[in-house]
């Protein structure tokens, strides 16, 4: 139960990194909670600093998401969580880190909106209906040219692909299912603006 309780608290830690507020201050001084949308995320870091720091950004959000469930529940399983399989303590490891990436601690539990460290955390889990929702939802993107439409859509793409892939993991599905709820509420704003023709494009 110890080793498993270390988990947590590690993947919490990974997830709370603020690398865009990190990246921001390293390279110009600019704090992003001040700049554009005001969220610590990849997409704001794109829009002020950068494709290149954008991606740079929405790679390490996604590796604070994946590492915990990768590398993890190995330790937890070796240890003393044997009520727990692999998989499941992937879950809560995963959960874990998302809440970290969106209420950092190292920040006043002011972070993103889960969507990069939620995508690490389901291509290690599912990564067939992963890769599958990413494309879907690049898409979207390229099409309409708003990444938070592409975000939201992809949270209600992944749960119905991974019960059609993996129809007996329920845990998993009730999981994704939650996140991408939870996901979608985080874009309340994004919706608003939508509805008034007032979101920001990622590119023109």
């Amino acid at each position: 139960m110890f080793l498993f309780i270390a988990g947590l608290i590690i993947s919490y830690l990974i997830g709370s990194i603020p690398t865009s507020y990190i990246m921001g201050m390293k390279i110009g001084g600019i704090d992003l909670r001040k700049c554009g949308s005001g969220n610590l995320g990849a997409t704001n870091a794109l829009r002020v600093l950068g494709w290149k720091v954008g991606i740079l950004v929405l790679i390490v959000d996604l590796l604070k998401g994946l590492v915990p469930v990768l590398v993890l529940p190995k330790y937890a399983r070796g240890g003393d969580a044997g009520f727990l399989s692999a998989h499941d303590a992937g879950l809560f490891f995963g959960l874990a880190a998302i809440t970290g990436h969106i209420f950092t601690v190292f920040m006043r539990f002011r972070g993103g909106k889960g969507v990069a460290t939620s995508m690490g955390v389901f291509l290690g889990l599912a990564p067939i209906p992963f890769l599958l929702t990413l494309a879907i939802s690049f898409m979207i993107i390229y099409v309409s040219r708003y990444v938070s439409l592409g975000s939201m859509a992809g949270s209600i793409v992944l749960p119905i692909l991974i019960y059609v892939f993996y129809p007996g993991r329920i845990a998993l599905f009730m999981f994704a299912t939650g996140v991408g709820v939870f996901v979608i509420l985080r874009h309340r704003t994004n919706i608003r603006r939508l509805l008034r023709g007032e979101e920001n494009k990622i590119f023109t």
